[in-house]
């Protein structure tokens, strides 16, 4: 990709304004579409939200939209609806077992409501407010209990099963992070107790290990910062057996929403430890300095990998190796065309990479580290090209924000429309929260509030 080196987040304001007033009203437009159906909202077929009942993985950035939306506007009818729902709707995935997201799920939703408390953003009410508290405490114990064995330590498994560790959970331990922070710990058997900042960072450090490659030859296609979807263990004996994937093309080329996944995980974790003072919890596992070293040797990887293998304008085909790329040669320096007829678009994986970008630049920076820019500025370039056209959707009639996003490519779960022979035009609930948060994280620098992360006012 082409990094602009001298735009400022200040420069993006205009565009960030108009995207939260198309916003609201895609959001109502939603609602209103929504009402009385069953299952989450996932992808956007010919323009409008259709639920999917598969996990519902994707109902926590749904409501947690709400809330965005109306901390950014100071609108009330978002907050009265995210409440309304979150209240109404949420309490399944606080204490479903069946699945590793509960850091979508969870801390979008109940995380945030406590956040605003906690802000003074909302009006205080203490029994809201201990609601939130419980629902974390207990999302991130459940969350804890998904747990597999491995030599030297052990990961979160998918809803694969206990063999399968997903790069995409490296995000969702923040629900661990916020249940430490909440003083909470998971009880087991014989009423073993399971510290969950020990237990997010054993898992961390698994996906650190297997799920990053750091061009050091662990197989023949081990390139800086490429990322494998699944990391594949043998339950029997806790020995790794391959790289593997559900959503990509291949277990040896990269699925880039995993990536993006990766490297905001990365960040954020990175952005908690340099915020934190002792952390003895974590001396069992090397300590704090060799988890953050850790931590930035992969996140360094993978925004590396992020910036060399994007298209001009910082936005990234489905999948490095897919196989019609071919067809366009050209694809890294040039810009993003969503409309080509080989390979789709992911604007979702821009969305969730770009934060990831910036994080780790602002984290960077305050160490004073020569690349800081680069990372800041890359990120600062995808806000740019997602926040206009093609990609912002400006038509009313559309109610998703970012267009020509992709759910899952290899099982055919995206619109192709009429005379195109790729998916293109669509959006994802993912890929929109993951926009809107970014416009937050941006208007909150500009307008000089507190800078925006998952773990402040978390907290009792």
């Amino acid at each position: 990709m082409r990094i602009d080196t001298v735009l400022k987040p200040e420069d993006l304001l205009n565009e960030i304004d108009a995207l939260w007033s198309l916003s609201g009203e895609k959001i109502k437009n939603m609602t209103t579409h929504l009402k009385g159906t069953t299952g989450s909202p996932v992808v956007t077929v010919n323009g409008h939200y259709e639920p999917r009942s598969w996990t519902d993985w994707t109902q926590g950035f749904q409501y947690g939209s709400e809330l965005l939306q109306f901390e950014a506007t100071q609108d009330s009818y978002f907050l009265d609806l995210g409440i309304e729902n979150i209240k109404s709707k949420m309490t399944p995935h606080v204490s479903h077992f069946g699945v590793h997201d509960h850091g979508f799920n969870n801390l979008s939703t109940y995380g945030a409501m406590l956040r605003l408390y906690n802000d003074g953003k909302i009006s205080e009410n203490d029994w809201t407010k201990e609601y939130c508290i419980l629902a974390l405490k207990l999302s991130a114990s459940v969350q804890a209990q998904r747990w597999t064995e491995i030599k030297g330590g052990g990961f979160i498994y998918s809803f694969n099963g206990p063999h399968s560790l997903f790069v995409d959970t490296i995000r969702t331990i923040r629900i661990l992070v916020a249940g430490h922070q909440l003083k909470h710990y998971s009880s087991g058997e014989n009423d073993s107790k399971t510290n969950l900042l020990k237990r997010a960072y054993q898992h961390a450090l698994a996906t650190a290990k297997y799920s990053v490659y750091y061009g050091e030859g662990r197989d023949t296609y081990d390139i800086w910062g490429r990322t494998a979807h699944e990391a594949v263990f043998n339950t029997n004996d806790g020995n790794f057996r391959c790289p593997s994937t559900q959503q990509g093309y291949s277990g040896y080329s990269t699925w880039t929403r995993g990536l993006s996944w990766a490297m905001l995980g990365f960040a954020e974790q990175l952005e908690f430890l340099q915020d934190q003072d002792g952390l003895p919890e974590l001396d069992e596992l090397g300590g704090k300095d060799y988890i953050e070293e850790t931590f930035l040797k992969a996140a360094r990887a993978t925004c590396d990998f992020y910036i060399a293998n994007s298209a001009l304008d910082g936005i990234p085909y489905w999948d490095t190796g897919a196989p019609e790329l071919f067809n366009l040669p050209g694809w890294r320096k040039e810009k993003s065309d969503p409309f080509n007829n080989f390979e789709p678009i992911d604007s979702s994986a821009a969305a969730i990479g770009a934060q990831g970008l910036l994080r780790l630049g602002n984290y960077l920076r305050l160490k004073n580290a020569k690349d800081a820019d680069t990372y800041w500025s890359a990120g600062l370039t995808i806000a740019k090209t997602l926040f206009t056209e093609p990609y912002l959707s400006s038509s009313d009639e559309h109610q998703g924000l970012i267009l020509h996003s992709i759910y899952h490519r290899p099982n055919g779960w995206d619109h192709i429309p009429e005379g195109s022979k790729i998916p293109n035009g669509e959006a994802c609930m993912w890929g929109d929260y993951h926009a809107r948060e970014l416009a937050l994280y941006l208007k909150n620098i500009c307008t000089g509030k507190e800078y925006y992360t998952f773990f402040k006012n978390i907290t009792l």
